[in-house]
């Protein structure tokens, strides 16, 4: 009788293998060639989820399938583990947030582990540990001497619920991505790394990321926003309290459209104003009560205040443009002043018919009547953004819009009125955060000499224990002794810095410490990063597409530049996969259920005590929503190796995957068949290494079991390549499909199907690795299939020797014929013409026409 594949038995047993032998312990060899595998390492929040499985399933693919290649594969593991997450449970909880952290550490290593990920522990990192951030603060120290880190006033993004600096990514539609607290706006001193320094390299470089998505570059590139343009003068007439006005544009050709300027409630001039003017501090404070980010400026009223301050127009003299303060200019971006355009800029027309302001077209469509179409745009409420030609513009007239720039440009720069420039949208990255648990940013404040660099030696600065979450706010201020040392120049008194590093600054080298992680003088052996580096294979939500690639890409640059063993590009391959997915449930009143909370039967979805359920579409599994399914009980009741093969099979990995009880069922069937398939064969089969049969004499079942098992070989070894890891286990499930229904009658055939279920072993193994190594084991191999080179396709059995072409009769099909791949149209049309059904409906005589479509159709007209 056949056995019952157990996972719960074998699962465990495989996994003690491969630690037993440290299969997938790594080592630098020059002789082979590297792959770095890596997923993009997990904040230790206690649990693992769907995401997580996926997520790593993939990268364990990969990782396996190189090894088997010959290639000596890094895939490493670490945690993330500094953040705010730890501190709001050390005030919700009561406990320290490195105890907190490092339990839920260890809870998530026990949580990875039945997963049989192929991942080399040695080499595990925690960034909240001091024998990792040390290396990072150095790093710091060696940015400032290098003029790429420098402190600085800035307008940040303040959540007042967490105390602290929020990115402008973190703001959502007006609040903290955490707390939804409504985000303010204010000044603060902050650390900043020099990332604009890179802004043309990082743009550049990014044609040669030919191995990552095309999206993730766009976005990258409009992230950094290089744009070319003008910067012009504008000169303030009367008693201002500056005397001109900077304003960047991309868009000098309208200037003659110009109604108004506008400046950012932080310009000078505002303050400037402010100093000396109730009504202007007034409307400063109900701008910045708006919120910070520039989405949720954009969407907010536009509002302005009229200065009664008046600039000269550089192209029209003696004409003056009034000088507004107006809440959707940011300070951050350009010069933090703009000039109104109102007929082709939806939000200048806005502000426009708001307060009364002129609307004057100045770029009309190539083909339309130059001043009927401005004065019905100039009639409108809706901007014209569109190419065109200038019109209404002097100098300009008739020029398209390039050339208009252009000419502008030249004309400023003939009148000192202005400069051509390239203006970027990224800033410098704001690294400073008020919050105990985090990475202390290495300098010390004294009165006396300024800031001042803890000395190397002094290194790590390392977080007191002994502190206080009883109140708001970061707790390093209040702390009565951690921050008050003396200065390491002259002696006196002096206080350390109490921001933390942003926690992006631990994930921006982690990728390097995993080279050496062992490493104490130095943050990695630079030969082991020269040998390792550049990850290979990154894998990672695209949610990251952004900041965390561009940091990670900043800093190897900036490192190289201060004298670090760093490649440009950090990441040479980059994959994001999809998010996981499950249907969602409400009862009638609105409250969400988890799916354990349905039953679901032929009439629908009811609650256990009879409620009626409504099934709502299948989105992102969130525990807001209640439809998240916990990897942990599924790995119980099915197995890891069912659980990655559902989640590898059911869709493409770089697209969404829905969950569903019918799809894990399905998964655990044909782990459960695929373990029959061999068990019921093997102990029929000719023994290990048994010599093939003559090729030449083999029966033509075993030939075509050969044929399909040696195609199949080369298709999933393209399949993985390309990461079409669904693909692979398609072609797989065909092949065992192929083995359950070829013949074992002769000993050529017995040979045959050895071979294929050992190459299915071998295919599947990077998928199931546990069912893989309990099916070679079955199959009589005492080796590990971990340790067992992928296998070759012959080239000899790769193409079919035979083709199937069908056969019609008037259309309808009456049979098929197997000819040779080189077989000519009369081969075709002969063998055709004996099928019987054919010769019986030609009644012994001629067609009347005969058609063949080479390789797939023969077309007989009766």
């Amino acid at each position: 009788m056949t056995s019952r594949y157990n996972p719960a038995a074998v699962e465990p047993r495989w996994q003690a293998a491969w630690a037993e032998t440290a299969c997938f312990r790594a080592a630098e060899d020059p002789s082979k060639p590297k792959a770095y595998v890596l997923e993009m390492f997990p904040y230790p929040s206690g649990r693992i989820h769907m995401g997580h499985l996926r997520n790593y399933a993939i990268g364990d693919v990969i990782a396996r399938f190189k090894r088997a290649q010959g290639f000596n594969v890094l895939h490493p593991m670490g945690w993330d583990s500094f953040g705010l997450p730890a501190e709001n449970a050390a005030m919700a909880a009561g406990v320290h947030p490195g105890d907190w952290t490092r339990k839920n550490i260890a809870q998530m290593r026990d949580q990875f582990a039945p997963m049989g990920l192929s991942i080399d522990w040695d080499r595990e990192l925690s960034t909240c540990e001091p024998d990792y951030y040390r290396h990072e603060q150095k790093m710091f120290l060696d940015f400032l001497r290098a003029g790429l880190a420098y402190r600085k006033e800035s307008w940040v993004n303040w959540d007042p619920v967490e105390d602290t600096v929020l990115a402008n990514e973190q703001v959502v539609d007006g609040r903290g991505w955490r707390s939804g607290a409504v985000v303010e706006r204010r000044k603060l001193a902050q650390w900043h790394l020099k990332i604009t320094a890179y802004a043309d390299d990082l743009i550049a470089a990014l044609e040669t990321l030919d191995r990552w998505p095309e999206k993730v570059r766009i976005m990258q590139e409009n992230w950094i926003g290089r744009s070319l343009g003008a910067e012009i003068d504008f000169r303030l007439d009367g008693d201002a309290p500056i005397d001109r006005i900077a304003v960047f544009t991309t868009r000098p050709d309208t200037l003659f459209g110009a109604s108004f300027l506008a400046v950012s409630p932080h310009h000078p001039l505002a303050a400037a104003l402010s100093a000396e003017r109730e009504d202007v501090r007034s409307f400063v404070a109900d701008c910045d009560r708006i919120g910070a980010s520039e989405a949720a400026i954009e969407t907010a009223e536009k509002l302005g205040f009229d200065t009664g301050l008046r600039a000269r127009h550089p192209f029209k003299p003696g004409e003056t443009l009034p000088v507004w303060i107006a809440n959707f200019v940011l300070m951050e971006y350009g010069t933090g002043a703009i000039f109104g355009c109102p007929a082709h800029d939806q939000r200048d027309m806005d502000f426009a018919r708001k307060y009364g302001l002129p609307v004057r077209a100045v770029v009309a469509p190539k083909d339309a009547a130059p001043d009927a179409f401005a004065d019905a745009l100039e009639a409108s409420d809706a901007a014209f953004a569109e190419d065109g030609v200038a019109i209404r513009s002097d100098f300009l007239n008739g020029l398209a819009v390039a050339e208009s720039k252009a000419a502008a440009v030249a004309r400023l720069e003939e009148t000192d009125a202005g400069r051509g420039r390239t203006q970027y949208r990224l800033r410098d990255w704001g690294v400073s955060r008020q919050r105990y648990w985090g990475c202390p940013i290495p300098v010390i404040h004294c009165a006396a000499c300024g800031v001042v660099p803890v000395p190397d030696a002094d290194l790590p600065v390392t977080l007191p224990e002994d502190v206080s979450f009883d109140a708001p706010g970061n707790p390093l201020e209040r702390h009565p002794t951690w921050k008050h040392v003396a200065c390491p120049s002259c002696g006196r008194p002096a206080v350390r810095e109490t921001d933390t590093f942003d926690t992006f600054y631990e994930s921006s080298w982690y990728f390097l410490r995993f080279c050496s992680p062992q490493l104490t003088d130095a943050p990695f052996d630079p030969a082991a990063a020269r040998y390792w580096m550049p990850v290979d294979h990154y894998i990672g939500g695209v949610e990251h597409a952004v900041l965390h690639l561009l940091y990670s890409r900043f800093f190897t640059r900036a490192l190289a530049d201060c004298g670090y063993a760093t490649p440009a590009e950090p990441f040479a391959g980059l994959f994001t996969q999809g998010m996981v997915c499950h249907e969602t449930y409400k009862t009638d009143d609105g409250a969400w259920l988890a799916p354990e909370e349905v039953a679901r039967d032929a009439g629908g979805a009811r609650t256990p005590d009879g409620r009626a359920v409504s099934i709502g579409r299948s989105e992102k599994m969130s525990k807001s929503k209640k439809n998240v399914v916990d990897p942990a009980a599924i790995i119980d009741a099915y197995g890891a190796d069912a659980s990655r093969l559902f989640m590898l099979s059911d869709s493409p990995p770089e697209r969404d995957m829905d969950w569903s009880d019918a799809g894990i069922d399905g998964a655990w069937r044909y782990v459960q068949r695929f373990w029959r398939l061999v068990d019921d064969a093997a102990d029929a089969l000719p023994p290990l290494d048994s010599p093939p049969p003559d090729a030449g004499a083999m029966d033509e079942p075993a030939r075509a079991l050969r044929r399909r098992t040696h195609q199949t070989i080369a298709a999933v070894g393209d399949d993985l390549s390309a990461l079409r890891l669904n693909k692979a286990v398609a072609r797989i499930r065909e092949l065992t499909n192929a083995i359950a229904d070829a013949p074992q009658d002769t000993s050529d055939q017995r040979w045959a199907v050895r071979e294929a279920l050992e190459a299915a072993c071998r295919l599947i193994a990077p998928t199931t690795p546990h069912l893989a190594e309990e099916c070679w084991a079955r199959l009589g191999h005492e080796t590990l299939l971990a340790l067992t080179a992928w296998p070759e396709a012959e080239d000899a059995l790769l193409a079919a020797d035979r083709i199937t072409m069908a056969v019609q009769v008037n259309g309808k099909r009456r049979g098929e014929i197997a000819l040779a791949p080189d077989a000519s149209d009369a081969d075709a049309e002969a063998a055709a013409l004996a099928l019987p059904a054919v010769a019986r409906l030609l009644d012994g005589g001629p067609p009347r026409r005969v058609i063949v479509v080479k390789g797939k159709i023969v077309n007989v007209v009766a």
